[in-house]
């Protein structure tokens, strides 16, 4: 919920609608009090709507939560110039540039709180250059610009855009800029008015009427003194953006060739070539998410880290696509379970996946996720391991099942196995608890587990036979007793069993138990694979159409031991009866 309404924010603020951006912003810190970058944001806005104070506070609440953040200090530079207090604005910048050096914003900042503490105080202009200079102040004016068609280039022009900021931050300053015919055309513009430059205005100057001879000579005196007209300032821009476009591609041959070393495993010259690539072009953060990959590779995970968390921080200024976003949060992520040591460690890299998930859904980000995940749990069960404690658990367990107090059993028997998840006594013990309380699915599941952890346990056969019994699934029951014989012969408990299994059979073939029990333990055994397969096999319902029909013919069937076996599955089952 505080992405969605930062991410609002942030939309607002780009289309100029500061104020809108604001109380997205404040919405945000609602549900994330402690995120250093929503106060930052909501500075900008503040400041950019000449609420200094406000854009102050939030700029000491950023320093506060995060005092390793240059672009903090950058926001509580502006606030402090925007509240005229130059001396307190170079301080900021300067303690930002502090904590990065080649922060070009920071530099700005800092040349322009220095150029304001060193100038004198300006003479107060007219009353009305003050109130034309007040409509640079609003929030439209940047909308405005951006969306009209002759005046958005404008906004790429770091000239200009020096311009309006000295006009937003002194009024009176228009006047310094009016001969500049970009300046005019925006301040046409804000008054909704079209003005009209000099160069436009060559057919009234050359009209055919002649002149009177008393405005001949101030007329002449008025051209001499007319200066140059400056120029246009679109080969600048051309110039710009062909350099701009120079080093967006001298980027990409670097990052080319840091891709090229980092599939000869060359990992040094690749990290060589991603952080010249990002010098050359900070606009793109798959430089940033390409090194960070490398610091996985020659171990350096707290680099990566940093990079990754520079790649988000970056990626969300710059509006960049959620998968780039998404990348960066899962090599972070993959850092992170490299870093992991105990299970708690595990909480953080866990957490930053399922944030590159919220980014774009990936499915190797998942997998990611999951292997976390389980990495954590059974790291969990290492750190909780403790066979003594797992037996003193279990001795409650039995005190518990000896006073017929089941669901106290089962409680310390499950804090054993937590102890112990390898002892198969555990599993026996709380198979009869389940019994007890005919929880059978899970009475069957724990026996199951107890004869897979240790297969010479008689415990586990009897457990689980006697579960398959209680079910009326006789066949089966029968089954798990004689496996248990095989590793115990003499055990009375699987002998009795067999005993009890082979009664039930004979009793249901002599017609001794009634319609509803017998559909009952049939309905039962159809859900039985092994049963559906011998009943679809053409050769078995051919033999059971002879039982049925053709006597002889079926005497030589039972000589078969392969059918013979079938056919003693089928009556054990209920399904086919001998009488």
């Amino acid at each position: 919920m505080a992405d969605e309404a930062k991410a609002k924010g942030n939309a607002a603020f780009s289309a100029g609608r500061f104020e809108e951006a604001a109380r997205h912003f404040t919405d945000a810190i609602a549900l994330a009090p402690g995120n250093h970058v929503l106060y930052s944001n909501r500075s900008a806005a503040l400041a950019s709507v000449h609420r200094y104070s406000e854009a102050l506070a939030d700029a000491e609440k950023t320093v506060e939560l995060k005092p390793d953040w240059a672009k903090g200090y950058s926001r509580l530079g502006a606030a402090h110039l925007g509240l005229g207090d130059a001396a307190s604005a170079v301080a900021a910048y300067e303690k930002g540039l502090a904590l990065d050096p080649s922060n070009e914003g920071l530099k700005a900042g800092l040349a322009d709180a220095k150029k304001a503490a060193a100038a004198p105080p300006r003479r107060p202009p007219p009353a009305g250059a003050d109130a034309i200079g007040q409509m640079f102040q609003g929030p439209e004016l940047w909308s405005k610009i951006a969306s009209d068609p002759g005046t958005r280039a404008y906004l790429e022009q770091p000239d200009f855009m020096q311009m309006l900021r000295e006009v937003q931050r002194n009024p009176s300053s228009l006047n310094m800029y009016l001969s500049d015919p970009r300046m005019m055309q925006v301040l046409g513009l804000m008054l909704n008015i079209k003005i009209q430059r000099p160069e436009t205005s060559e057919s009234s100057r050359s009209s055919p009427t002649p002149p009177s001879r008393e405005q001949e000579h101030p007329e002449t005196k008025v051209r001499e003194a007319e200066p140059e007209p400056q120029p246009e300032p679109e080969p600048m821009e051309v110039t710009d953006e062909k350099e701009r476009k120079d080093r967006k591609s001298a980027a990409q041959k670097e990052k080319e060739a840091g891709n090229a070393a980092y599939k000869k495993k060359d990992f040094e010259t690749a990290i060589q070539h991603y952080t010249k690539a990002m010098e050359l072009d900070d606009e793109d953060i798959s430089y940033l998410t390409n090194r960070a990959a490398v610091y996985i590779e020659i171990g350096k995970y707290d680099e990566c880290i940093k990079d990754c968390d520079k790649a988000v921080e970056r990626g969300r200024e710059l509006r960049a696509d959620f998968k780039m976003v998404s990348r960066a949060l899962t090599r972070k992520g993959t850092a992170l379970v490299k870093l992991a040591k105990t299970s708690k460690d595990y909480d953080i890299a866990i957490e930053t996946f399922q944030k590159a998930l919220t980014e774009h859904r990936n499915p190797d980000t998942l997998k990611r996720l999951n292997e976390a995940e389980r990495a954590k749990k059974e790291l969990e069960q290492q750190e909780y391991y403790d066979p003594k404690l797992a037996d003193e658990e279990r001795e409650k367990g039995n005190e518990f099942f000896k006073e017929q107090k089941y669901p106290d059993a089962v409680k310390h028997y499950t804090e054993a196995l937590r102890r112990n998840p390898k002892d198969p006594r555990v599993y026996s013990n709380r198979a009869a608890c389940y019994t007890k309380l005919a929880a059978l699915p899970e009475g069957l599941k724990d026996a199951e587990k107890c004869i897979e952890l240790d297969p010479t346990f008689s415990k586990g056969y009897t457990r689980k036979g006697a579960i398959q019994f209680f079910m009326k699934e006789y066949d089966k029951a029968m089954e798990t007793y004689q496996a248990g014989l095989k590793h115990d012969p003499n055990n009375s408990e699987l002998l009795d069993g067999v005993k009890r299994c082979i009664e039930q059979i004979n009793k249901a073939n002599r017609g001794e138990v009634s319609q509803e029990e017998l559909q009952e333990r049939q309905n039962k055994a159809m859900q039985d694979p092994e049963i559906q397969n011998i009943l679809t096999d053409p050769i078995m319902r051919q033999v059971l159409i002879d039982l049925q029909e053709n006597p002889r013919a079926s005497q030589e069937h039972l000589k078969n031991p392969g059918v013979m076996q079938k056919i003693q599955k089928l009556i054990s089952a209920g399904i086919v009866q001998m009488k």
